[in-house]
């Protein structure tokens, strides 16, 4: 069990793996509705669309933070405003500003030589020089997330599945669309500097997707994303102490096979059992179809405009 422990020993990998696994479960939270809306594009625009705050600010001597904050608010602001125009795709409007952002972040960082080093770790991020500061940020943001989640919770659920019924109820759909770009902005602004803006994406998406194998509700696709996001966190770290691999991409790696390894152990439980697609068949014939559930429904959807 020693070699099990043994990279806990190490302050900076305890702080690492409390960081990490704080990120994990902000992003499990808000990737949730991301899978389930059909948003990934989106989240992986606004986590690229961080690198020109992030280089204004570093050259500036402002806040990452905040500048991160800014550009990916930008990016979103930007891509609602595209979209009322109804012959633009949203697609097409996260396509153009994801290649906008990038290009500006990369055009800011190739005038400034001094900038190289702090761009790698701004694209791949440092995960084991998390600090407690850092910790206490995550901490309060994770706080802001999951309150606004637990409030918002009958809206998003409404505007995922059935936004016609849930503007006929009063939930404003489209302030509640609002609501989630703003989380996905806090959830990628607060995570880029433990796992990075190219990184960040992982924990985002993964987690919530291998989730979405087993749960039959956002809830529980919620929880069991946190622990896979938890777990992965925790996995990349022992892997990377051990074959001295890069922290942040580890566990991102880890994140997106644990996808994987949910739906490959799914598929064989199916098969051992006799619940696979033919088994699926003979029972739908010879069962009435159930009535759809709005909560139980977590199958991803298509993007709906803001």
């Amino acid at each position: 069990m020693e070699w099990l422990l043994d990279p806990l020993s190490a302050s900076f990998v305890q702080r690492a793996l409390v960081g990490g696994s704080l990120v994990a479960v902000v992003c499990a939270v808000v990737g949730t509705w991301v899978v389930v809306r059909g948003m990934a594009f989106l989240g992986d625009a606004m986590s690229h669309g961080l690198l020109p705050g992030i280089a204004v600010a570093a050259l500036l001597g402002g806040n990452l933070l905040v500048g991160a904050a800014l550009s990916a608010a930008a990016t979103a602001a930007g891509v609602s405003a595209i979209t009322r125009n109804r012959r633009v795709s949203q697609d097409t409007a996260i396509g153009l500003l994801f290649v906008i952002m990038l290009s500006t972040g990369v055009i800011i960082v190739s005038a400034s030589g001094s900038f190289a080093v702090d761009l790698t770790g701004t694209l791949f991020g440092d995960v084991l020089a998390v600090e407690t500061d850092d910790i206490q940020v995550l901490a309060a943001v994770g706080l802001v997330v999951l309150a606004a989640a637990a409030v918002f919770h009958r809206a998003f659920l409404a505007a995922a599945f059935n936004p016609q019924k849930a503007a006929s109820l009063g939930l404003w759909p489209r302030l509640t669309h609002l609501v989630l770009l703003g989380l996905v902005t806090l959830a990628v602004a607060a995570s880029f500097q433990v796992v990075g803006t190219l990184l960040v994406f992982g924990l985002l998406i993964a987690p919530p997707a291998a989730a979405l194998v087993w749960g039959k509700s956002v809830r529980t696709v919620m929880v069991l994303g946190s622990l896979i996001g938890v777990a992965s966190v925790a996995a990349g770290l022992w892997i990377s102490w051990y074959a001295s691999t890069a922290a942040g991409a580890t566990i991102a790696l880890v994140s997106a096979l644990s996808y994987f390894a949910s739906a490959l152990i799914r598929g064989a439980l199916h098969r051992f059992r006799g619940t696979g697609p033919a088994a699926a068949v003979a029972r739908a014939a010879a069962e009435p179809a159930p009535e759809p559930s709005l909560e139980m429904d977590t199958r991803p959807r298509a993007p709906h405009h803001a």
